[in-house]
C-alpha cells in the first residue's frame, strides 16, 4: 500500500502527472487493505436506545480486511479520500435495519455477490482515488486514471433497467447496500459507476459531492425529479447542509429563486454567501410544526407559508426540496403552490410522513419521490462540479482512524456541509491539478471550511 501512495503522491507537482500514475499499473495489488467496518456481531449493541443516543463511534471500527478479486466490469481503487453520507449513519446505528440483510440478499444473485455477505460491512458511498486495476470487459477506464466514484451500483441485466437505472430491479447503493465501500484505502466499484475527476479540486474536496450533488441533481434538475426552471420559488430544507447545499447551488445556477431555511445565524450567513438572498432561520423565527408527538400545528403552518410569502413577495413554492421528512413534511405539502411539486428523499428526521391530503388533492400538487441518480444523471451533476459552476462544500475533514467522530458529528447535525474522510491522502490540498480554474473559483471552494 505505502508503494501505491507514493507511485500517486510522485504525481504532485509533476509536469506530466498521467505518466507517473500510468506506473500504478506495474504494482503489485495488496492482499488486504484497511476499511472502516460495522461488523455483524455488534447489530444488537443499540437495542432499546433512542435514536439520537446511538453512538456511530462505538460501531464503526478501522480494520484490516481481504482484498477482494475483481469481476467482469468491474475495477479497483486506490481511495485517496472519502467522504460522510447520512447512510453510513444509519448504517453505524443499525437503522432501519442492519445493513447485513442488504448485503445477504445480494450475496444470493450471483456467484459474483456472493463476495459481499460476510461478517464484515466495508461501509462509505463516496470516493476519489486513481484506479489501480480493471476487470475483464472495462475499455473505459485504466490504471492511473484520477476518478471519483458515484454509488449507483446496478446490475443492468432487467430490462426495466434501461430506460432509467434507477428502476432496475438490481438497484443497489454501492457502500450501503452491497460491500467494499469508499470508506478504505481500496474500494471496488463497477465500471459504470466512475467519472473523471474535477481537475482543480483536492482529493477530500472532490471526493464530497458525489452523492449528496448527484442526489440533489436528479430530485431538483432532472425530469426524474422536480424539472426545476428559470424563475420558479424553491424552498429548500436544511440549505447549508450536505444535500440543501448543492441544491441551494444548483436552483441559483439554474437561474430559480430559493428560499433557504436553516437552524442558526451561521447556517443562514453560509446561504448568503452562496448567493441566496431569502433565508429563514427557523430556530430564530421560532417555527415548531410539531404541538407534541402525536399532533401538528396547523398554525405553524400558515404562519410559515406567510414567512415564505413576505420574502418572495407574495409567492408559493413551486418547488418543496424536502428531506428533512417526518418532522416537516405536512408543513412542506402546506405551502407549496397549487399545482407545485414536494420533491422528497431521505427522511433523516423520521420515515412515516403525516400531511393533511386536502392540500395536496385539491390544490392539484405532487408528491414525488426522488432517489440518488442515474449514471447519467451523476455525470451531468459531476460535470457542473468539474466546470466550476458547482463548489465542494467541505467544511473540515478526518483522517480514516477518526471515521467514527465523523459520522458521530453528522449524526448530531453539529456540522455544515460535508465531512471528508482522509483514506490514503496523508494532507488536505492535495491531487489539484489545475490550479488556473481553482485560483478562479478558491472564495467558493473554500467557504464551507472551517465551519
Amino acid at each position: 500500500m505505502q508503494d501505491i501512495l507514493e507511485a500517486i503522491m510522485a504525481a504532485e507537482g509533476s509536469a506530466q502527472p498521467e505518466r507517473e500514475l500510468a506506473g500504478l499499473a506495474g504494482l503489485p495489488v495488496p492482499e488486504s487493505y484497511r476499511g472502516v467496518v460495522v461488523r455483524a456481531e455488534d447489530t444488537r449493541m443499540f437495542d432499546g436506545m433512542a435514536t439520537r443516543d446511538k453512538d456511530p463511534r462505538k460501531a464503526l471500527h478501522v480494520q484490516e480486511v481481504p482484498t477482494p478479486e475483481l469481476g467482469p466490469g468491474e475495477a479497483l481503487v486506490a481511495v485517496m479520500a472519502s467522504a460522510i453520507n447520512y447512510n453510513t449513519v444509519w448504517t453505524s446505528i443499525f437503522e432501519p435495519l442492519p445493513t447485513f440483510k442488504f448485503l445477504q440478499r445480494y450475496g444470493r444473485l450471483s456467484e459474483l455477490t456472493r463476495r459481499h455477505d460476510l461478517p464484515y460491512h466495508v461501509v462509505g458511498s463516496d470516493a476519489a482515488g486513481v484506479v489501480l486495476r480493471t476487470g475483464p470487459g472495462v475499455t473505459r477506464w485504466k490504471a492511473g486514471d484520477e476518478v471519483v466514484a458515484h454509488c449507483l451500483s446496478v446490475e443492468l441485466e432487467d430490462a426495466a433497467g434501461h430506460d432509467d437505472t434507477m428502476l432496475d430491479p438490481q438497484q443497489r447503493i454501492w457502500g450501503f447496500e452491497t460491500n467494499f465501500g469508499g470508506l478504505a484505502e481500496l474500494a471496488v466499484v463497477k465500471a459504470n459507476q466512475l467519472m473523471p475527476k474535477p481537475r482543480h479540486l483536492s482529493w477530500e474536496e472532490a471526493a464530497s459531492p458525489g452523492l449528496v450533488n448527484s442526489t440533489a441533481y436528479r430530485q431538483l434538475v432532472s425530469h426524474h425529479g422536480a424539472n426545476m426552471k428559470q424563475g420558479d420559488v424553491v424552498l429548500i430544507w436544511g440549505a447549508s447542509g450536505g444535500l440543501g447545499g448543492y441544491a441551494t447551488q444548483m436552483a441559483l445556477n439554474g437561474g430559480a429563486i430559493p428560499v433557504c431555511v436553516v437552524s442558526s445565524p451561521e447556517k443562514a450567513e453560509l446561504c448568503r454567501k452562496m448567493g441566496a438572498e431569502l433565508v429563514i432561520d427557523r430556530t430564530a423565527e421560532g417555527f415548531r410544526f410539531w404541538k407534541d408527538e402525536e399532533t401538528q400545528d396547523q398554525d405553524e403552518w400558515r404562519r410559515f407559508g406567510e414567512r415564505i410569502r413576505e420574502l418572495t413577495g407574495g409567492e408559493d413554492p413551486d418547488i418543496v426540496f424536502e428531506h428533512p421528512g417526518r418532522e416537516t413534511f405536512g408543513a412542506s405539502v402546506y405551502v407549496a403552490k397549487k399545482g407545485g411539486t414536494i420533491v422528497t428523499c431521505a427522511s433523516t428526521s423520521g420515515f412515516l410522513h403525516q400531511y393533511d391530503n386536502r392540500y395536496l388533492w385539491m390544490h392539484l400538487k405532487r408528491i414525488v419521490g426522488s432517489h440518488f441518480a442515474n449514471y447519467h444523471e451523476a455525470w451531468q451533476a459531476n460535470r457542473l462540479v468539474a466546470l466550476g459552476k458547482v463548489h465542494p462544500t467541505v467544511s473540515k475533514t478526518y483522517p480514516l482512524e477518526q471515521t467514527g467522530q465523523a459520522a458521530y458529528e453528522v449524526h448530531r447535525n453539529a456540522h455544515q456541509g460535508k465531512v471528508g474522510v482522509r483514506c490514503l491522502a496523508p494532507a488536505d490540498g492535495l491531487g489539484v491539478r489545475d490550479t488556473a480554474l481553482r485560483a478562479r473559483h478558491e472564495t467558493a471552494i473554500n467557504r464551507f471550511r472551517g465551519h
